[in-house]
């Protein structure tokens, strides 16, 4: 007998808009235990279960809902964690929507399993246990695998690692580990109390992170691959993109990265408790239309603006955040300009006073898929502004690259590999996530690392290259 259908997901709450405009706390609640199995039960348990195809790191997703509509969440989240390692973090900042609950059957008439709310549900179920108990291993062999950053690629591939027997030294440039999650995504949109707690559980594998090492100046590939059997590079993409317009160098300009890590890994937001200056502007406007974007526009307001703008060049259609991003971000109060691109920054006595944009009209869809910003003769205008947050994209850091000679990349100093198994033109040296791609999502990075774990374990078993 076929399930019944409920068409819509149970409501998950979350804090006022006026009320979390103002602080750092996680702005969504989280389901309850009779609220996850509610939702769990509305699983179709499809013969042919599209959720898992449309999820990167391939949890079955079919498998561990069952079990937390039955009530069993221990076997919920272990079943999760026998391919992701990071489910808490994954439940919060994963694209679901074009993921595992776009493809969704439900997702054809009505509303998607919450397949997100209940991984995240399951994960802060498992800490609220108590200690987070790692998994029986089994022996360990004496080859040893270098991860080159501790952000979700190469969490991803330390663990896979260790849990097949490897010996697995993590290498990360920064005070803490976590990568993206700790610098780059808010403490509203994502704890750093639970980017620590999914280290922990991978350290608990027996992975060793060694902090405040910057391979490529610390040591180079060469000098570690005389230690370590097969490295994998995880390094991310921390070069901002700008805009090259008059008045970029004025204070208060800053790039996404700068104005997310001052805040975020560096808790600016605390200050004076954490000693780190950052301009906290009363009109803030942030040039870009991605999650970073909305991100900025959002820690604006966090850090007292009266004002937070967006810019962007196209319309809300053609815009890549997530779509409950840019809802969280509208009920917070952030104003959108569209159809809008800046030409220039304009200050007196070298601090930022204002922006002179142009509107846009779409035209024809241009390589992305996505139509075309058209410039408006004659349409220029002037938008006040005491900070100005520049989030278009970023790079890899040519720190190895530049390095490492024999490591072929491609444009804007995206490490080149072989997409089938991430292995890099060096051998012995593998590579994933933002560094190969540029900017992009967690989860991406997170399956192009199990995709690398399942190669480098191949190498090191055969030897072959």
């Amino acid at each position: 007998m076929a399930k019944p259908i409920i068409p819509h997901k149970v409501p998950m709450g979350e804090q006022a808009p006026e009320v979390r405009r103002r602080n750092y706390q996680e702005v969504t609640y989280g389901y309850t235990a009779e609220q996850a199995m509610e939702e769990a039960r509305r699983c179709l348990e499809c013969a042919k279960p599209l959720c898992m195809r449309g999820c990167p790191v391939n949890v079955n997703i079919p498998g561990f809902l069952k079990l937390v509509e039955l009530g069993d969440f221990r076997g919920a989240i272990n079943l999760i964690k026998e391919t992701n390692a990071l489910p808490a973090v994954t439940g919060r900042v994963c694209p679901q929507e074009t993921q595992c609950e776009g493809v969704c059957a439900l997702n054809k008439k009505y509303e998607p399993v919450a397949i997100g709310r209940l991984e995240r549900f399951v994960a802060d179920w498992e800490a609220a246990q108590g200690a987070i108990p790692a998994p029986e291993l089994n022996g360990r062999s004496a080859k040893k695998v270098a991860v080159v950053g501790a952000g979700p690629a190469g969490l991803t591939v330390a663990a896979d690692m260790a849990r097949l027997g490897y010996y697995v030294t993590i290498f990360e440039a920064l005070h803490e580990p976590g990568g993206v999650l700790v610098y780059g995504i808010p403490e509203f949109r994502l704890p750093k109390s639970i980017v620590r707690r999914e280290v922990d559980y991978v350290c608990s594998l027996g992975v060793h992170i060694q902090k405040d090492f910057v391979v490529g100046m610390t040591a180079t590939l060469d000098e570690l691959l005389e230690e370590f059997d097969a490295i994998f590079l995880g390094t991310g993409a921390g070069l901002p993109w700008f805009l090259d317009l008059p008045g970029e160098n004025l204070s208060g300009v800053y790039s996404a990265n700068e104005y997310l890590t001052r805040s975020n890994l560096m808790k600016a937001y605390q200050f004076p408790e954490y000693d780190t200056p950052i301009a906290r502007g009363k009109r803030v406007v942030t040039i870009g239309g991605g999650n970073t974007a909305m991100d900025a526009a959002r820690t604006a307001l966090r850090l007292g603006a009266d004002e937070s703008i967006i810019v962007y060049r196209r319309s809300m259609a053609e815009m890549p955040a997530r779509v409950e991003e840019i809802h969280h971000a509208e009920q917070e109060g952030v104003q959108f300009h569209l159809l809008t691109t800046p030409l220039g920054f304009y200050g007196e006595n070298g601090q930022l006073t204002q922006l002179e944009c142009l509107k846009n009209e779409l035209g024809e869809p241009d390589a992305s898929g996505r139509r075309r910003p058209v410039p408006i003769p004659n349409s220029n205008f002037h938008l006040e502004a005491d900070v100005a947050v520049i989030a278009i994209g970023q790079s890899p850091s040519p720190i190895v690259s530049k390095t490492t000679p024999d490591l072929s990349t491609g444009k804007g100093g995206v490490v080149q590999v072989d997409q089938t198994t991430m292995k890099t033109s060096k051998r012995g040296v593998f590579a994933g996530g933002d560094v190969i791609t540029g900017g992009a999502t967690v989860i991406l990075a997170m399956g192009q690392g199990k995709i690398a774990a399942k190669a480098i374990e191949e190498y090191l078993r055969t030897g072959e290259w």
